[in-house]
């Protein structure tokens, strides 16, 4: 559950089936959990659990939604009318008989009396993950502060939404870390760039181009128009503050990695795609996590070191879509700091640019060594003391510039 205030988070231990009957009992409605009024009353098929025949007749174990699954019951299949469930019943049971055939020939059986137990269990672990799934979509596009969508795709394993991860659009600060320095003036332009613009003030050129397409070379700092600028909403020079343009789909990658990213639209060259957010944390801190997710093979630390190394972002249990954006060492995105309405050189924003033209359905990635952490090559390792030694993590982004490792 969350609290009003949306700052902390407590996860219910209560299962979903336990909710349900709790609910009944009371008399109570909960959208989230599938009890409405009309489903406190009525009876509406969630999923279907398994099949027989029995006397020449079809019948299907049937989930009712909002119901839990004490109240399963078997019903004809001429009573039910839930034509895109009876297809995903019969594509998981193919899916799961194909994967156990391990590319054998598959004897199909037209007059199965009753599915194997494993069947039935895998049907089941199914339709609850594409439920799950389904309702992350909904909360990331709930939470999320922009018009681009944001989707969710699993077609290789039985994985679900990650357990403790919370989405955030902006940098989350540990306490005593003030990621708004109080700005309190803004570019007088009345159509930016002027002379006095905000980047030229800050004694760097306009970031981007008529086309708002990135013109400077990565190293150098971009400078948007900030809440105090006299220019309006359409200034050529706010781009990350309104976060990403394209829709995106979180998907499950085929080879170990993990969750990945991939862009539903074309993405130009050198377009802004999207930010790098987490938790804004010490240094210090960030050893002591870092040593941790060594250990579990995850990579979220991305070191704020534009200026000094006083600074992380930890995007491990808080973050945007950026936290399922996969490692590549040759990677169409590239790390750009941003300052905006916080002029503070330790914590610039982290902004993901497009390096080269991006197809629809392509993966994105960028490289986490752009992340300005140590970069433990077996010269380099040797040197440091052994706090600062790391668990080496196999890279598997496939490249053919490919180091090897993440780290």
């Amino acid at each position: 559950m969350e609290d009003w205030r949306g700052a902390w988070y407590v996860p219910c231990l209560a299962s979903l089936e336990t909710l349900q009957e709790l609910c009944r009992k009371e008399n109570l409605r909960c959208k989230s959990i599938g009890i409405t009024k009309r489903s406190l009353k009525s009876y509406e098929v969630e999923y279907l659990c398994d099949y027989k025949v029995e006397e020449g007749k079809e019948y299907y174990l049937v989930k009712w939604k909002g119901w839990p699954e004490s109240s399963n019951t078997w019903e004809p299949k001429k009573h039910l009318n839930c034509p895109l469930l009876l297809q995903n019943f019969l594509s998981d049971k193919n899916e799961y008989l194909s994967r156990v055939s391990k590319g054998k020939t598959l004897k199909v059986r037209n007059h199965i009396k009753a599915l194997k137990p494993a069947i039935a269990d895998y049907v089941v672990k199914k339709a609850k993950q594409r439920i799950a799934l389904q309702r992350w979509k909904e909360e990331l596009n709930r939470k999320k502060n922009h018009k681009a969508m944001i989707l969710v795709e699993n077609t290789v394993d039985l994985e679900g939404p990650p357990l403790d991860f919370y989405y955030i659009n902006e940098y989350k600060p540990a306490p005593g870390i003030n990621v708004l320095n109080g700005i309190t003036t803004g570019c007088e332009c009345a159509d930016c760039p002027a002379e006095k613009c905000c980047p030229k003030e800050a004694g760097f050129i306009l970031a981007y181009n008529k086309r708002k397409k990135l013109k400077i070379q990565p190293g150098l700092p971009i400078y948007e128009c900030n809440s105090y600028c006299r220019c309006g909403p359409d200034c050529p020079n706010r781009i990350v503050q309104k976060g990403t343009p394209y829709s995106l789909c979180i998907f499950r990658t085929n080879n170990g990695r993990g969750w990945g990213v991939k862009t539903l639209q074309k993405i130009k060259t050198n377009s802004f795609v999207m930010e790098y957010v987490g938790e804004v944390i010490t240094s210090e801190e960030a050893e002591r996590r870092g040593q941790l997710y060594d250990n579990q093979g995850n990579t979220y630390l991305f070191d704020l070191d534009y200026d000094s190394d006083e600074f992380t972002v930890d995007a491990a249990r808080y973050g945007n879509v950026s936290h399922f954006v996969n490692h590549s060492c040759d990677p169409n995105l590239q790390v750009f700091n941003v300052f905006i309405d916080n002029l503070d050189l330790r914590l610039p924003r982290i902004a993901l640019f497009s390096t080269r033209t991006i197809k629809a359905g392509e993966e994105l990635t960028f490289d986490y060594q752009m992340k300005g952490s140590i970069d433990l090559t077996s010269d380099s390792a040797d040197g440091l003391s052994p706090s600062k030694k790391r668990i080496r993590t196999v890279c598997k982004c496939g490249a053919m510039c490919c180091r090897g490792y993440l780290n």
